[in-house]
Parts: structure tokens; sequence; C-alpha cells
């Protein structure tokens, strides 16, 4: 979905809107949102709250998925997506315990295939402790990096929603800048992380037979 697209339909059915939408593109509504708070239309209190509540809940559910349905063909196919499959479960089970908030950061930020990471983090038995507790964290630094965003550009621009839909086009161009910029990241460290359990998997670089 467009940023205008997004920015017409909160507009006209305001707070009803934005779960279902935050379902489906949470970081665009997220920026979209924090732009409308700066001009009045949403409590920021309120829009930190309820991204944060989204964030931790979809969390909580994609974990529960993969813990109690570790062998279904629907995990197997989200594991699938992130190129894991059961042999590797070992090396990443590895990564989340050395390095929970690093992998929990990259997982949670890589648009597109995020559920799947968290689905991993059920499957290989994070503890729930550790899960939620950087879970949350990231989510804090996600949306509200985004939110402080969208607030920046409502109040550089000022005025009313008229003034913004009149220089939509500069708008447009700050938002896809800033979301752009946000998929690459997304991009790089889901990279990142796959090295990381792919040098795990081959382990010494020497090759060297074990005694």
């Amino acid at each position: 979905m467009s940023v205008d697209f997004i920015t017409q339909v909160i507009l006209q059915y305001r707070y009803w809107i934005l779960v279902p939408l935050s379902l489906v593109e949470g970081p665009v509504v997220a920026f979209v949102a924090g732009t409308l708070a700066a001009l009045g239309y949403f409590n920021m209190y309120f829009l930190a709250a309820l991204f944060f509540v989204r964030d931790v809940g979809l969390d909580g559910v994609y974990y529960a998925i993969g813990h109690f349905g570790a062998k279904t063909a629907f995990v197997q196919r989200m594991l699938a997506k992130i190129g894991i499959t059961p042999d590797h479960l070992e090396q990443v089970r590895i990564i989340w315990e050395k390095k929970p908030f690093w992998t929990m950061f990259i997982g949670k930020l890589s648009y597109g295939i995020a559920s799947a990471f968290i689905v991993v983090a059920g499957t290989v038995r994070m503890p729930l402790s550790k899960f939620f507790k950087y879970g949350s964290i990231v989510a804090v630094l996600q949306y509200g990096t985004l939110l402080f965003a969208g607030y920046y550009l409502g109040a550089s621009v000022g005025g009313s929603v008229v003034r913004i839909l009149e220089n939509v086009q500069y708008v447009i161009a700050f938002a896809a800048l800033v979301i752009t910029g946000y998929y690459l990241f997304t991009w790089y460290m889901r990279r990142k992380f796959l090295k990381e359990e792919q040098a795990i998997e081959d382990g010494p670089a020497d090759g060297g037979e074990r005694v």
C-alpha cells in the first residue's frame, strides 16, 4: 500500500483503522500516524502504547506457533523462507543463545520475514523471559524511531493535514526516503544474520579434523 493511500484511509477512519492497518503494514502505518499526531489527529502516547502492544503481542503469537507447532508443515515453510532447515536449528539456537539482543534486533527488522525469525525463536525454545525482554527493547527502538520520524515530519510541515496533502509530493518523497532506508537496513541486517549462521555451520576455518 502506498503512503498517500494509507494517509487517506487513516484520516477517514482515524483510531478505528489503526489496528487492522498496523497488522498489515506496521512500520509504514507508524510513520504516517506519527506525522498526523504532530497535527493533532492522534495522541502520541496512545500510538506508542498501541504499536508496542501490537508488536509484542504478535511476537508472542509467532513464538507460540514455533514452540508448539515445530514439526508442522506451516512452520517448516516459515523456516524455509529464511533458508533454515531442520539441520540448521542447532546452529540457530546457538546464535540466539550467544547474541539474543542482536539476533532479535536483526530478526524483527527483517522486513517481510520478521515473523519467520520469531517462529524460529519458538522452535529453538528461546527462554520466554529473554524473548520478551529483548523483543520489548527492540519494539521500543523500532517503533519509537518511526513515530518520532513521522512526528518530526508533521511538525516540520506544520499547519494542517491540508497543507501536507497540498505538498504531498514532498511528503511522499521524505517518507519514501525514510522507509527505503529502513528496508535497506533490514535487508543488510538479514544478510549479516545468515552469514553468521553459515559461519557457525561451517565450523573452524582451517577445516581440520577434530580429535
